[in-house]
């Protein structure tokens, strides 16, 4: 099993894994802690939280199983869009719940495949102060466990000049199976376990790198 969506090329996945783990050491001192806590088979529903473009294609790159990624639509244009799905990554509408999207997840993960959301919806402070019931939706679905993944720096600190090779941190947690019962009731409790244990990730990695700083 390829752990990829019809019409995916499994070496062009690997080979655009490959480039994505190199593809922003020149920019950035890049350092990822927790690797070893990623489940190396079974379905797994990825939560992350989102501050700018990076964040996607640094995971993308960094983990050690194949990844599919829910995409906003608007970026399958023409080449690009042809690549995307080449490699395996899945277009979705952001305007309204994509059933099509969800369902061609849910096919990747019944095989044992890693689906990535960021179920903040869109690129922000990335705090995961909010959180969409899509990734709770994909564990009721296929009884997939939910890894964790926060990232930080990759934004530039408001009123603060063009830094040379900032510090981006890629902090991986501990995989956990929220308990997200029927209806809509469920979804929302699902929905709320999951941000939560996401933004309190982000927290933790805040304080991390406060601390660092203090020492450095």
């Amino acid at each position: 099993m390829s752990g990829l969506p019809p019409g995916a090329t499994p070496w062009l996945h690997d080979l655009g894994r490959a480039i994505a783990r190199h593809l922003y050491r020149p920019a950035y001192r890049i350092r990822v802690e927790g690797l070893d806590r990623v489940p190396r088979s079974g379905p797994v529903v990825l939560v992350a939280n989102h501050s700018s473009m990076i964040e996607p294609q640094l995971i993308f790159g960094m983990l050690p199983r194949r990844s599919v990624f829910l995409v906003k639509e608007e970026l399958f244009t023409s080449v690009a869009g042809w690549g995307l799905r080449r490699i395996g990554q899945v277009p979705v509408r952001r305007s309204a719940p994509d059933r099509g999207a969800l369902l061609t997840a849910v096919g990747v993960l019944r095989e044992g495949g890693l689906v990535a959301v960021f179920p903040e919806g869109s690129r922000g402070a990335g705090d995961v102060s909010q959180a969409q019931r899509g990734a709770a939706w994909l564990v009721r679905s296929c009884g997939a466990v939910v890894l964790p993944v926060a990232v930080r720096g990759t934004l530039r600190p408001p009123g603060t000049r063009r830094r040379l090779r900032p510090t981006v941190d890629l902090l991986v947690g501990e995989p956990f199976a929220p308990a997200v019962g029927p209806g809509s009731a469920g979804l929302a409790h699902g929905t709320e376990d999951i941000r939560s244990r996401l933004a309190a990730l982000v927290r933790a990695l805040d304080e991390r790198r406060q601390l660092r700083e203090e020492k450095a």
